[in-house]
């Protein structure tokens, strides 16, 4: 799909989407829950489906009716997948169901789009060569086989937060207490404390005993419950750069008292309002786009932390300079640097490319209310937020989509 921006001040009203690593965890836990739990604020995005699609497939009972979600949960320790779980591209999808498959013994595939499939899993791979366990990859698809045991587990603090939240739904199920340890740096601790937080929410506790150590005592039960899923300060990032932008905007759905790590963002904006500052991407790494894009069109910025953007639906890092280049931005993309540096910000000749990245074409939307132009490849937005270029109208923004023909 191409979508046509017009040059425009966006003004309004515009609610936040729910945030989709909440409805993530919050669903895994309710699928681990003894009873049946009703989870509300679900969107339709394609990531959060494919979470609901591999609970099915281990044989917990999904049913929606709006923006709920009714969970029947199962007892996990005992089930074995009723078919492949297909995560599509949601790469918290994979890398959470990856522990749970190993809990009762019985083998299981999980398989995904090509992009996922080659995202690093080598975190799982040597912690199930080291316990004996089952762990192939071949073909576009991953085969474990457990049972998992709980003890010690050490971890890179380096990696994706989603193997340590990953262990973190399984581990409490076992019979015994586990401890993972995390070898400094912890990047995306924010994230680890969102999964700590949900598995409260159904009564399972988790403790930090130190700042790179967590406890998990075994024998522990989710219960079930209703719980709701808060607005989502990622998405919400995209319309607050709206305002940087000269825009007059109202977000709301947003939980003030939030530990979403994307929270940050308005701190990061008026920083890069202000001057040139150096900003640490590591904990919010989904904010690496949209903040570049914010610096590209003022006075550009230096952003630290970046090495694991190659890692994500696209190599954000590079795809955005080669997106930004489009304005007549210079940037720089270094192991773990960017540099973007000022520049006469102008309309690009050519469209900018999605690169089947919903947060990549959600920046270029932002950006393009500046200059107006066109985005090919849009409809990744519906990974995330399917309603996106819906609320971007709503705020006076013109958009014109055009679906492809074949």
């Amino acid at each position: 799909m191409k979508v046509i921006i017009k040059k425009g001040k966006a003004r309004g009203r515009v609610e936040a989407p729910p945030s989709k690593s909440m409805a993530h965890r919050m669903l895994i836990c309710a699928g681990l829950s003894k009873g049946t739990s009703v989870v509300e604020g679900i969107a339709e995005s394609r990531d959060v489906l494919a979470t609901v699609e591999c609970l099915e497939a281990m044989g917990v009972k999904c049913v929606r009716s709006g923006e709920s979600m009714t969970v029947t949960g199962i007892d996990i320790l005992k089930a074995a997948p009723e078919r492949t779980l297909d995560c599509n591209e949601s790469g918290s999808t994979l890398r959470f169901f990856v522990p749970l498959c190993l809990l009762s013994g019985a083998e299981a595939v999980l398989t995904g789009s090509r992009r996922l499939m080659e995202r690093p899993l080598g975190i799982y791979k040597d912690l199930c060569r080291e316990r004996g366990l089952l762990f192939s990859q071949e073909d576009g698809s991953v085969r474990v086989r457990g049972p998992l045991k709980p003890g010690k587990f050490k971890l890179a603090g380096n990696v994706s937060s989603q193997f340590i939240s990953g262990l973190l739904f399984a581990l409490p199920l076992l019979d015994r207490d586990s401890l993972i340890t995390i070898t400094p740096p912890v990047e995306s601790r924010s994230y680890i404390d969102m999964t700590i937080a949900s598995l409260a929410t159904f009564g399972v506790k988790v403790l930090w005993q130190d700042e790179n150590t967590i406890f998990i005592k075994g024998g522990q039960e989710y219960k079930a419950g209703k719980v709701l899923v808060e607005g989502d300060y990622s998405n919400a990032a995209f319309f607050e750069a709206l305002n940087v932008f000269g825009g007059d905007v109202i977000i709301d759905n947003l939980n003030p008292d939030s530990i979403q790590g994307d929270r940050v963002y308005g701190k990061m904006f008026e920083q890069l309002k202000n001057g040139t500052p150096i900003l640490n991407v590591s904990d919010c790494p989904d904010l690496g786009p949209i903040l570049f894009a914010v610096a590209a069109a003022g006075n550009g910025g230096i952003f630290s932390g970046t090495g694991r953007l190659k890692i994500k639906e696209s190599n954000r890092g590079e795809v955005m300079a080669e997106e930004l280049r489009k304005f007549g931005t210079s940037v720089k993309v270094y192991e773990d640097e960017i540099i973007i540096y000022p520049a006469e910000f102008k309309k690009p000749e050519k469209p900018v490319a999605g690169h089947n990245d919903h947060r990549i074409v959600m920046t270029a939307a932002i950006l393009l209310t500046l200059t107006g132009g066109e985005i090919e490849g849009a409809e990744a937005v519906t990974k995330s937020f399917p309603d996106f270029f819906e609320k971007l109208t709503s705020l006076g923004i013109e958009v014109e989509k055009i679906e492809d023909k074949s």
